[in-house]
């Protein structure tokens, strides 16, 4: 992984002569800001950094708007300087006069030492440039970054001021504006101003909806609305003392700033017994925004090479910290089966995940839902990984109680009408999702009959049901077996 660029350590890399600097960056605005205020704080005897385009070369200058020519200007200059190329990641790939200008400037002592900064999106250094240029990352600004920039803006805009009435609303507009960059920021402010009476809430949402653009225009990542309900959860006691044990010891406020956050959980199981949904609890018990990943997508292609796609996705997720990152049947990019059948991409993948779960310096809790657990390699289920490896059985007897209990009063359903003991005992075998469905299909049927929803058209709907516990059950005896040993039941009965 690249090493992310800061201030201090641009200044330091400009003081030492470093002759040639690529910045991966996703704004170029932002990062020729960075460089022109380390340039301009940190160096007396240096004017303001000199830029270069492809359509106007350096400006005042003529004859440079042509790579070499702007190139071999910038070298012949008998001044100390920094100057900044944009677009010459377009141009010096197949050039060998461009890469040879390059290589010499910087092998050759220079009595004024100048430093030439390339900024653009990630781009591959050509070969013959690989061990002179010097490559960092640019990313979108972190939560101390926004907080700042938030801070300051807020003391010249009256409108952003007035949002900001103490610590708790500051900090709920960088959670809404994380992932974002400035650009975004000053553009919905002033998309704002042409509203009537806009209120911190309007801020908050309208950041919200950009960040669901922009990730949706990544095509491999979503955000995924989590309302106060989704903390609602039936069962699985022993994943719910875990959760609480962590809020006791650090606190909600600070887990939902990204303090002392947990590195994260693997949740296996059958499929409807409600991993998805416990990974939207947390999200909304800890206050923190949820990405979902689906790593089918990042194999698909169409956003670039599986390598690549991963890549970008942990980008953003460490931009949006602190945040949940959701991958979904994660085993779906990461198997053995895989490995067999690709072994080059997919063991690139598995190699750049397992490092960036050791490495990331980022609050990102990675809530993984997988529901054929031993399709996984080993080194993905080492301890060290994740902070716990959690098996969802089929709800016992108590806690399909609890879950029609849940659905039903969603529903607005009196439940001292209905025998929930009665109702749990008849549902036996049946997930989470299948109980949900039998009182959706009970309610269809009441209604059709314009009448109100009765125990007995609950239980109708259980008699036409065929849970998988009987379609699948050689496939689920068969995770059970493996689970046994090997993960923590999230529920203190199986």
């Amino acid at each position: 992984m690249q090493e992310r660029i800061t201030a201090s350590h641009l200044l330091r890399l400009i003081a030492a002569g470093t002759p040639l600097i690529y910045l991966n960056t996703d704004n170029e605005n932002r990062s020729e800001a960075l460089i022109s205020r380390t340039v301009e704080r940190g160096f007396k005897s240096i004017s303001g950094p000199q830029t270069w385009s492809c359509t106007c070369g350096f400006v005042n200058v003529e004859g440079t708007a042509d790579p070499l020519a702007g190139l071999r200007w910038a070298i012949r200059q008998e001044y100390r300087g920094v100057f900044v190329f944009k677009d010459f990641h377009w141009f010096w790939q197949d050039n060998a006069f461009l890469q040879r200008t390059l290589a010499d400037f910087a092998n050759q002592r220079q009595t004024h030492p100048k430093t030439l900064i390339f900024i653009g999106p990630p781009a591959r250094i050509p070969e013959a440039l690989q061990r002179s240029v010097q490559t960092f990352e640019h990313p979108l600004p972190d939560r101390a970054e926004m907080r700042a920039h938030i801070e300051s803006r807020g003391q010249r805009d009256p409108l952003l001021k007035q949002w900001i009435a103490g610590d708790k609303d500051l900090a709920r507009i960088v959670s809404a504006a994380q992932g974002l960059d400035y650009t975004n920021i000053d553009q919905t402010i002033r998309l704002l101003r042409t509203a009537r009476d806009p209120s911190l809430d309007d801020f908050t949402d309208a950041l919200l909806q950009d960040k669901k653009q922009l990730l949706r225009k990544s095509g491999i990542m979503e955000v995924v609305d989590v309302s106060p309900a989704s903390a609602q959860v039936g069962g699985m006691e022993n994943l719910k003392q875990w959760l609480a044990k962590r809020e006791k010891v650090f606190g909600c406020d600070d887990l939902a700033e990204g303090r002392n956050l947990p590195k994260g959980v693997l949740i296996m199981g059958i499929s409807g017994c409600g991993k998805s949904l416990f990974v939207k609890a947390i999200a909304a018990r800890w206050r923190l925004p949820l990405v979902r990943l689906d790593m089918a997508t990042v194999y698909e292609g169409t956003y670039g090479s599986p390598e690549s796609s991963l890549r970008q996705a942990c980008r953003t997720a460490e931009a949006l910290s602190p945040c949940v990152l959701w991958i979904d049947e994660i085993e779906a990019g990461i198997s053995n089966q895989g490995f067999k059948a690709d072994g080059g991409s997919a063991s690139r993948v598995l190699g750049y995940f397992l490092t960036w779960m050791q490495e990331k310096q980022h609050p990102v809790f990675v809530a993984a839902t997988a529901n054929a657990i031993e399709m996984l390699p080993a080194e993905i289920l080492r301890k060290g990984r994740f902070d716990e490896i959690f098996y969802v059985a089929l709800p016992s007897v108590e806690e399909r109680q609890d879950i029609f209990r849940i659905h039903l009063e969603r529903r607005g359903l009196d439940t001292e009408s209905f025998s929930l003991g009665m109702l749990a005992h008849s549902a036996k075998g049946f997930s989470g999702a299948e109980i949900e469905q039998t009182v959706a299909s009970a309610l269809f049927e009441s209604m059709a009959a314009d009448r109100p929803m009765q125990q007995q058209d609950v239980m109708e709907a259980i008699g036409r049901t065929v849970p998988l516990s009987i379609t699948m059950a050689e496939q689920i005896k068969k995770i059970e077996a493996w689970a046994f040993k090997r993960a923590v039941s999230a529920s203190k009965t199986v």
